[in-house]
């Protein structure tokens, strides 16, 4: 089995963010931080050097590849602040069509600007993927 690549570190996560050249990047983080944080109760780690992952996830397919990941978490990409927190757009789709301005990728939702998201739709869509993935049934 192929060595996974995505890993928790020991790093700082508060260090990596204040490394964000970008100021605005860098509060955008800062505000994402937070607002995990208040809807997971859980303290961040670094992932890989580049992820801010929030919590422990063990998943496992139907072909037999399992493996380990953070419950919610982002990363601030050069081109955008990249969120994991979709479950599925069809389920999130009135939360997104309320949320503002983003891109969206398999489990990722790409935000330029923080400033053009509804911080409240933001907060419960994180709720909804943490709910998800530490509910008994999943």
């Amino acid at each position: 089995m192929a060595d996974l690549k995505t890993k928790p570190t020991d790093e700082n996560v508060e260090q990596f963010l204040n490394g964000i050249s970008e100021d605005k990047r860098r509060q955008d983080c800062f505000t994402v931080l937070e607002l995990m944080r208040q809807v997971t109760g859980i303290e961040p780690k670094l992932w890989s050097g580049s992820m801010v992952g929030f919590g422990d996830y063990h998943y496992k397919y139907a072909s037999g590849h399992e493996g380990d990941t953070f419950i919610v978490g982002f990363s601030p990409r050069k081109q955008n602040l990249t969120l994991y927190i979709l479950l599925g757009l069809d389920p999130q789709k009135p939360l997104l069509e309320k949320l503002g301005k983003f891109k969206t990728g398999k489990g990722c939702l790409y935000i330029s600007n923080l400033d053009d998201i509804h911080i409240p739709t933001l907060q419960i869509l994180i709720q909804q993927a943490y709910n998800h993935k530490t509910s008994p049934c999943t």
